[in-house]
């Protein structure tokens, strides 16, 4: 997946989104759960500051009783964290009242550090117990027996604030492995989610695919409502496009036909003329049927070109027009190699790839000595390539050419040797037709010795 493809971008907006939302919703859960346990926590606390309370203070006697431990086991177990202290206000010398987890130990008193009351009359306050531990100490300050005109005694309960930080520390834990579980979760459904959503484009492709291959003449099969139209507006390009062409091919076969009779006639007529008058209208009549075919020629070449789905075998046409040329030079005894990959094919007309590729081939055969290599390759795709590209070189063991004389003998009608058979237009036609296919043609030395045409075509 490339960095500007649609399931890349969804993917970063799922992770986004799963990085913002979980995170926001982990802290919001833990939030809760923390004030819920301290809360239930200082409630217990509550519960067992008010009963001793009235089982110690509210009595008749002069000094408060010790309570029954009929709240809380842990007030027996020494060090547990769970105290009960009664401690007089008013009366230094009176009596302190202690519970056996306590010990000999004593706890600090919230009146003490002027902490003051909650909505309910509570003092809270965070410490240390005798052992060292954090302890939480909830503290009521009332009289004995309730009554104001006697002693006051502040009645103390602790319990122990490690036990709320490993209740809290083993729900975060648990907490974060149900986060990332659910975060790996939501990406495996994002990835099952693009991959099944984005599953109809990619069947677009393989048929775009098809029908640049030639294998197929339209798009088919079965696509989402989303995509069915452009489905069939791709369908009725592609028929348009078709109709266009076999159009401009009408017209073009027409034009030739209009124009070769009247230039026949201008030159037939011109050769009854006076003999400098009619050479000079036989000549110019022949420049335009010449410059008339070139652009008709080009006309169809372009026509076909443009045609979509059309696709030609490299390997198994050369190797055709090899056997084909190595017959025609059996007294020379030239030798053709054809090298490439079987399943390279050329974008384009048949036809057009056997006209470049047998003007190249036969130019070779007519320079070299005894040797002649048709090499064809695939161009590796790059990431800003829209399409694929192929290369077919031809390169003999002849005597080669300078680079001035490369330089020339592209041009139309331009030969270096007027003692071979030719009209000088090979190369030109074959660079022409590779234009037309948005290609190009060059000329290099070869390290045969001799000449080497290197053309750069589409491929499928």
């Amino acid at each position: 997946m490339r960095l500007n493809s649609i399931a890349v971008r969804m993917i970063a907006t799922s992770v986004a989104w799963t990085l913002l939302v979980l995170p926001l919703a982990g802290w919001l859960i833990y939030a809760l759960f923390r004030d819920d346990v301290q809360g239930n926590f200082d409630n217990n606390l509550v519960k067992l500051v008010d009963g001793i309370t009235l089982d110690s203070l509210a009595t008749a006697a002069a000094e408060p009783v010790e309570p029954p431990n009929r709240y809380e086991p842990l007030f027996e177990v020494e060090g547990s964290g769970f105290y009960w202290q009664i401690t007089p206000v008013d009366l230094p010398q009176a009596k302190r009242l202690t519970s056996k987890s306590l010990g000999e130990g004593r706890i600090e008193l919230p009146f003490e550090h002027n902490v003051p009351p909650d909505r309910i009359g509570k003092h809270w306050m965070q410490s240390t117990g005798p052992n060292g531990k954090p302890i939480r100490v909830v503290e009521v300050v009332t009289s004995l027996g309730f009554q104001a005109d006697t002693p006051r005694y502040s009645v103390v309960v602790s319990g122990p604030y490690d036990w709320i930080e490993g209740v809290e520390r083993d729900f975060r834990a648990r907490l974060f492995v149900a986060l990332a579980l659910a975060a790996l979760g939501l990406l495996a459904a994002t990835l099952v989610q693009i991959r099944f959503g984005l599953a109809p484009l990619r069947r677009v492709e393989r048929g775009l695919a098809a029908i640049r291959s030639g294998d197929a003449r339209e798009l088919k099969g079965d696509l989402p409502a989303e995509i069915e139209p452009l489905q069939l507006e791709l369908n009725a390009l592609l028929r348009s496009n078709d109709e266009i062409i076999e159009r401009a091919r009408t017209q073009v076969g027409n034009l030739a036909h209009a124009l070769k009779t009247p230039l026949a006639v201008i030159t037939n007529e011109a050769r009854d003329q006076p003999a400098e008058f009619g050479a000079k209208v036989v000549e110019q009549a022949k420049i335009m049927r010449d410059q008339v075919n070139n652009y008709l020629d080009r006309a169809r070449l372009t026509a076909r070109a443009s045609v979509i789905g059309r696709a030609t075998p490299v390997l198994p046409v050369a190797e055709g027009l090899a056997r084909a040329l190595e017959r025609i030079n059996r007294e020379k005894g030239v030798t053709i190699t054809c090298e490439g990959p079987r399943e390279l094919r050329f974008q384009g007309e048949r036809q057009d790839f056997e006209e470049m590729l047998g003007n190249l081939m036969d130019n070779a055969c007519t320079w070299c000595r005894a040797r002649v290599v048709v090499r064809a390759e695939s161009l590796p795709q790059s990431a800003r390539a829209s399409a694929k590209r192929l290369v077919v070189t031809v390169e003999d063991d002849g005597a080669g050419l300078s680079p001035e004389q490369r330089a020339k003998i592209g041009k139309r009608g331009m030969r270096l040797d007027e003692s071979k058979p030719g009209s000088g237009l090979g190369l030109s036609i074959v660079a022409d037709f590779a234009t037309s296919y948005r290609g190009s043609m060059e000329l290099e030395a070869s390290p045969l010795g001799g000449l080497l045409v290197r053309l750069e075509l589409p491929a499928v």
